[in-house]
């Protein structure tokens, strides 16, 4: 069903941006002295963690549900924590049910967040690709839409509609951006931000950052083949991803330039680094953009430098 898409187009990520939920859009980007400093560039961050499911995935889903015809069926899907609480919220918003499948092991915070938000979660699989055969079944099975973050145009367009935010915002200051440095986990926030740079900021540099431990996409991208691994062991669940989806691997073959990984120390310390610097709680995956900076950003010194800040469900200390 999702094989022949088109790309995601500059224009698809305009037409979304005038169509989101506003709850979503117009996050703010900020630059600190003190992060500046320390790492040597000028770092804009793209702050997506103070709308009401504090990450960036409501921009994707909202846009997906409109363009989703209607329908009695639930739509299903699986996720770590974020892009089912999107879901659920664009569910709600336009009169869905929605099913979600999440890994026995996922943040109970984020599991209790999507019932909140009205969501059937049911827990099943180890990981996060377990849960994802597991919703790909329920819905062949009951003839449900299946919904896979990443592997659709108009939830990458969704996305993208933050870079279109940036470039925005940096045109009217004047501002030349050089990089962006974007998480990696499914991919539908690289290829829509990648998918808007290349069309309307061709000079600038798009850096995707997977965690060292979940380098499924890293290595399919480097490689040109589907490449799955036996383990994703991540503490930034958002981007521990043991399989490759194809779709937005072939979105990325035109769109990134480069994709780093991140240690898990590198991880931790992003965190740290964002509530020093920003006085924000940023969850591991939501600050992997700066893990990567620390670990692999001398070649952007001097630079102006942009990354998202793209989740801020951390999981409780007495999960």
């Amino acid at each position: 069903m999702t094989q022949n898409q088109p790309h995601p187009s500059a224009e698809g990520i305009l037409a979304a941006s005038t169509r989101i939920d506003p709850i979503f859009t117009n996050s703010p980007l900020i630059s600190q002295e003190t992060a500046n400093t320390a790492l040597g560039l000028r770092l804009l961050a793209k702050v997506e963690t103070l709308n009401p499911i504090r990450s960036f995935k409501g921009r994707g889903t909202d846009w997906w549900m409109q363009n989703e015809p209607a329908g009695d069926h639930a739509v299903v899907s699986a996720s770590a924590g974020n892009f089912g609480q999107g879901l659920a919220y664009a569910g709600r918003a336009h009169g869905r049910k929605v099913v979600i499948f999440s890994a026995t092991t996922a943040n109970p915070g984020k599991v209790e967040a999507m019932r909140r938000l009205g969501a059937e979660v049911r827990l099943e699989g180890a990981d996060f690709d377990a849960a994802k055969a597991a919703a790909r079944a329920y819905a062949e099975a009951h003839n449900c839409p299946f919904v896979e973050d990443g592997n659709l145009k108009t939830i990458a367009e969704g996305a993208g509609t933050i870079a279109l935010e940036i470039t925005g915002r940096l045109e009217r200051d004047g501002v030349q951006l050089h990089a962006i440095i974007v998480p990696l986990g499914n991919g539908a926030l690289l290829t829509g931000i990648g998918a808007w740079i290349r069309a309307k900021a061709p000079g600038c540099k798009v850096i995707g950052v997977v965690a060292s431990n979940a380098p499924a996409m890293k290595q399919s991208w480097e490689t040109g083949r589907l490449i799955s691994t036996e383990t994703a062991a991540t503490a930034a669940d958002g981007i521990a991803v043991r399989e490759c989806v194809p779709y937005a691997l072939d979105c990325m073959r035109d769109t990134v330039d480069e994709v780093w990984e991140a240690s898990e120390a590198a991880i931790r310390n992003a965190r740290d680094f964002c509530l020093t610097h920003y006085g924000l709680v940023v969850e591991e995956a939501g600050a992997a953009g700066i893990a990567g900076l620390l670990e692999n950003g001398g070649s952007l010194k001097g630079k102006t430098v942009a990354t998202v800040l793209c989740g801020g469900n951390v999981r409780s200390e007495n999960a």
